[in-house]
């Protein structure tokens, strides 16, 4: 797992201070107990859910309220999963893996269907770097712990080159686009909707995205002990995170829209985004798990992750 700062700190204190507000007055020990489900999100498509408000009025039916809490990325949601801040959250490959080699209990919920447009390596326009293989001995900065440093391994094998290869430079995307703009680093690897504001705003030239070369789903996950007690709020929340990809896939402009307020970006850059996203959302199965088990394998075959991880056995949630 990564250093978490201070900031992370407090927005994981902050979830489990919510958390626990609902149980700890004397008004709530006179109620009739009630089910809560606890989502961790980033600002993207839970954000658009929450404002629908149509996720609280299905689990409400079954008696079960919902708290929010905003994270600034999946790893840090993650952590709240482990200390039992959260119950729900948004993720990428990658975390997960870290995740569960450092003992998090966490089950997968959901995934999305592939979107390997969504994360690349870019480069600025003038670059004498052409090719794949021209990264070799190159800076290239990333998020440590993404699903873009899995992209990093798996590229670099496509074209002939290991990972030490290059010169990883470990930084989160608004240091990392600080570091591109000035030169700092030769090369970022980075997923929407930075990377559609790094080709609308700097200039920023393609070099290669993941098409061909991993999946790049997006999960959804919760912990064991609560997906033992409560898989039909789960199997509701990936239902309506599906509404959303269904209704975002047939109004895009609407979508970019919404999606631009959300993120706080022009409207351009989201439009580029969802151009070339994909979108449906289903609950996990045993073939996407087993996706997961060969980026775990790759992780500690290269000393990323302390222990091997045998994710086959750890079957998913039955939320059918």
């Amino acid at each position: 797992m990564t250093h978490i700062s201070t900031f992370n700190r407090r927005q994981i204190l902050a979830a489990a201070a919510a958390a626990t507000a609902l149980s700890s007055t004397g008004l709530a020990l006179a109620q009739t107990p009630r089910r809560v489900l606890r989502i961790g999100h980033q600002k993207g498509w839970l954000s658009i859910l929450k404002g629908r408000g149509t996720l609280e009025k299905r689990l409400s039916t079954l008696g079960v309220s919902i708290t929010w809490t905003e994270f600034n990325a999946g790893p840090v949601q993650l952590e709240a999963l482990n200390v039992g801040a959260i119950d729900f959250g948004d993720v990428g490959e990658a975390p997960p893996i870290f995740a569960q080699a450092a003992g998090a209990p966490l089950v997968y919920a959901g995934a999305t269907v592939p979107r390997p447009r969504l994360e690349a390596i870019i480069v600025p326009k003038d670059s004498g770097i052409k090719t794949v293989a021209d990264l070799k001995g190159k800076r290239v900065a990333y998020n440590k712990g993404s699903n873009v440093q899995y992209f990093l391994v798996k590229l670099l094998e496509k074209h002939g080159l290991k990972y030490g290869d290059v010169q990883s430079i470990f930084l989160p995307p608004p240091d990392a686009r600080a570091a591109f703009q000035k030169g700092a680093v030769d090369a970022w690897i980075i997923w929407d909707p930075f990377f559609a504001a790094a080709q609308k705003t700097l200039d920023a030239r393609l070099l290669a995205d993941a098409s061909g070369v991993v999946n790049n789903r997006g999960y959804y996950f919760t912990s064991r002990d609560f997906a033992t007690k409560n898989t039909d709020v789960l199997k509701i929340a990936i239902e309506e995170i599906n509404a959303i990809d269904t209704w975002a896939s047939k109004n895009q402009a609407t979508a970019a829209s919404e999606l631009s307020t959300v993120l706080g970006l022009d409207k351009s850059i989201t439009e580029l985004y969802l151009s070339r996203t994909t979108y449906g959302t289903a609950p996990v199965t045993r073939a996407i798990l087993a996706e997961q088990q060969v980026i775990a394998d790759t992780f500690f075959e290269l000393k990323l992750i302390p222990k091997k991880l045998n994710l086959l056995h750890a079957a998913p949630v039955d939320l059918g």
